[in-house]
C-alpha cells in the first residue's frame, strides 16, 4: 500500500476511533410536521428545505423541496476536523478564522495543508465518514475559477444532518464545535441566533442567484437534533436567503416539542 494511501486509511481509522457509539434508530416520522412546514414555505419568497436528525441516531428527516446544493462554507466544518486532527501546522488558528469569520483564505490554506487536492479531499472525506456521512464526495477540482474546490461539494441536507448529528459524539471534533459556539457577529443568523453552534455557507449559483445554507445542533425537550437547511430566494438575494433562514429558525423553535431529539450512546 502506498505510503498516501496508508495514511488517509491511519486518519480514517483514528477518527472513527475517537467517535461514541451512535444508534442506528431513525428519527420520528416526519408526517405530522409536513403540513405545518407546508403553511410555511407558503410565506417564504424561496424554494426551501430541511432535514434533521437526532444526536446519537444515524436516521434523517426531511421537509421541504430544497434537498441538494452545494456545500459553499458548510464544508469549512469537516475540513478543519481534518486539519487539527491531522496536527498540521498552524490548524488552530487557521480552524478558528475558518469556522468563526468563514475566512476564505484560512480554509484554502487548511486545505494546501492537507496535501494535494485528492489527497485533501481523502481527508475531509474520511472525517464525513466517520460522522456517518457514507456517501458525499469531496470536491478536488476546482470548478469554478473563483470558488474553492472543496466549497463546490455536493452536499445533500440530509446527509449533512446527519453528520451534524455524530458530531458531539466525536472526540475529534470538539475543538470545531467549540468555534461554531463563536461565530462573529454578522454570521449569527439562523439557528445562530437561538444559540445552537452552527457553520453557514453561501454562494451565487451559475445563474448568479443565491444559495444560503446552514447546519447546527438544536435542543429539544426530548434531547439535541441536528439540523441542515438551506434556501434558495425567488430573487437571488444574499439577504434573503437570510431572511429565509431567519425564518425556518422561528418555526423550528415553535415546533421544537414535535422534533426528536437524541444523545450521544455510552
Amino acid at each position: 500500500m502506498p505510503a498516501v494511501r496508508r495514511a488517509l486509511a491511519a486518519v480514517l481509522a483514528a477518527l472513527v476511533a475517537l467517535a461514541a457509539p451512535v444508534s442506528p434508530a431513525a428519527p420520528a416520522a416526519a408526517d405530522p410536521l409536513q403540513p405545518a412546514f407546508a403553511r410555511l414555505a407558503g410565506t417564504i419568497p424561496a424554494t426551501i428545505g430541511i432535514a434533521y436528525a437526532p444526536v446519537g441516531q444515524n436516521g434523517a428527516g426531511t421537509l421541504g423541496t430544497l434537498q441538494n446544493g452545494v456545500a459553499w462554507s458548510t464544508i469549512k466544518v469537516p475540513l478543519a476536523i481534518a486539519a487539527i486532527h491531522a496536527n498540521r501546522p498552524n490548524a488552530q488558528d487557521l480552524a478558528a478564522r475558518a469556522v468563526t469569520a468563514s475566512d476564505n483564505d484560512a480554509a484554502e490554506q487548511l486545505w494546501s495543508e492537507l496535501g494535494p487536492a485528492p489527497q485533501a479531499a481523502q481527508q475531509v472525506q474520511a472525517v464525513l465518514r466517520a460522522g456517518g456521512d457514507t456517501g458525499t464526495a469531496v470536491e478536488s477540482r476546482r470548478l469554478r475559477p473563483e470558488f474553492s474546490a472543496f466549497g463546490q461539494t455536493q452536499w445533500p441536507l440530509a446527509r449533512q444532518a446527519v453528520f451534524a448529528a455524530h458530531l458531539p459524539c466525536m472526540a475529534a471534533a470538539a475543538p470545531v464545535v467549540g468555534l461554531m459556539r463563536n461565530t462573529v457577529p454578522n454570521q449569527r443568523w439562523g439557528l445562530a441566533k437561538i444559540g445552537a453552534p452552527t457553520k453557514g455557507g453561501w454562494g451565487p449559483g451559475t445563474g448568479g442567484g443565491y444559495l444560503v445554507r446552514q447546519f447546527g445542533i438544536v435542543g429539544t425537550p426530548r434531547g439535541d437534533v441536528a439540523v441542515a437547511m438551506a434556501a434558495e430566494p425567488n430573487n437571488g438575494s444574499f439577504d434573503a436567503g437570510v431572511a429565509a433562514l431567519d425564518q425556518m429558525t422561528e418555526w423550528l423553535s415553535a415546533n421544537a416539542a414535535a422534533l426528536p431529539g437524541g444523545r450521544c450512546a455510552g
